[in-house]
């Protein structure tokens, strides 16, 4: 017997204010709270309906047969949620380069909450869904809504989950992803995180620095302080990158390229023309910037980067359905 099949389109989302570490590693609540911008060219489409047929659950990643663990822990979780007991056909689509750094787990696991919930015959409200989301991967959470989110860090499953600033963002505001490599990471965010919390001596600053940066970039939205933003945002991820550097082992997700790119955007900055950096668990890097100074800055760019590296993003939608029985 088989469940009617369901697809959801998910988006991307950057943060401003990143998370970086989590106090519980099974139920992936932060060790602060985050905000970000959901994006609008880097999205994932999922198909999910369950069949009694299936001997196990089956992954299927850009038209290929593919093995998740964390998409197995991910339907195990939904599966004790809602009591389904078949196993599931997922396909997925993803319209990001996988683990490089550009939220491509976000966009992929609000996706698939939403399918797989309603595929299950669950309808879940918009907070619930952040919640299950959260589980698959964290920054999954902010995905569930458009424009700029707020994951609350709270203490428990039912206390962590996202919350819509402002979804609808009327500013001319872009980020210029500029692609340095779509390779998959060395160190995972995961291992990552867990190496930083358990070894820097500046990972108790950073907690408070973050909750200083969060409350400052909400006050610099809301007055639409775009150099403020910028200026928070790329600090805030300096601060995040600095972390790796202060662990045992040090590590970087920088390369050459992401090094060069950040100069440039420095260099036009000292120029007059506004423009600032971030950079997750990889080595791309987004360029936050205002609509009339995109041009400006792909020229910059072009000498060094090929036109189909640099892609031009705006504030995207939260997660839809987009097929549906």
């Amino acid at each position: 017997m088989q469940s009617p099949k369901y697809t959801a389109r998910a988006h991307t989302n950057i943060a401003l204010i990143k998370y970086w570490g989590k106090l519980d590693q099974d139920l992936i609540i932060p060790m602060n709270s985050s905000l970000s911008l959901t994006l609008d060219k880097f999205y994932t489409d999922t198909s999910v309906f369950f069949d009694s047929t299936l001997k196990q659950d089956i992954f299927r990643l850009n038209n290929k047969e593919s093995s998740s663990l964390k998409v197995t822990h991910f339907m195990k979780v939904l599966r004790e949620k809602t009591g389904e007991t078949r196993f599931a056909m997922i396909n997925s689509e993803n319209h990001v380069p996988s683990a490089a750094g550009l939220a491509s787990s976000a966009s992929a696991f609000a996706a698939l909450a939403l399918a797989a919930s309603r595929a299950a015959g669950l309808v879940l409200d918009s907070r619930s869904l952040s919640r299950l989301a959260r589980r698959g991967s964290g920054s999954a959470t902010r995905s569930i809504y458009g424009g700029f989110v707020e994951w609350q860090q709270g203490s428990d499953d039912a206390t962590s989950y996202a919350v819509p600033f402002e979804e609808n963002v009327a500013w001319n505001l872009s980020m210029i992803a500029v692609v340095i490599s779509a390779k998959q990471k060395k160190i995972s965010s995961s291992v990552g995180m867990q190496r930083v919390v358990a070894t820097s001596p500046y990972y108790s600053a950073w907690r408070k620095t973050a909750a200083q940066d969060l409350a400052a970039m909400k006050k610099a939205i809301k007055k639409r302080d775009f150099r403020q933003v910028g200026t928070i945002a790329e600090e805030n991820a300096m601060k995040m990158h600095a972390l790796n550097a202060s662990a045992h082992p040090h590590f970087s997700y920088f390369e050459p390229a992401s090094l060069q790119v950040m100069k440039i955007v420095a260099d036009l900055r000292s120029n007059g023309i506004f423009c600032y950096y971030t950079l997750d668990a990889g080595p791309n890097v987004k360029i936050i910037c205002q609509n009339k100074d995109i041009q400006t800055i792909l020229a910059a760019l072009a000498p060094s980067f090929s036109q189909e590296r640099l892609v031009v993003a705006g504030p995207g939608p939260g997660v839809k359905l987009i097929d549906k029985p």
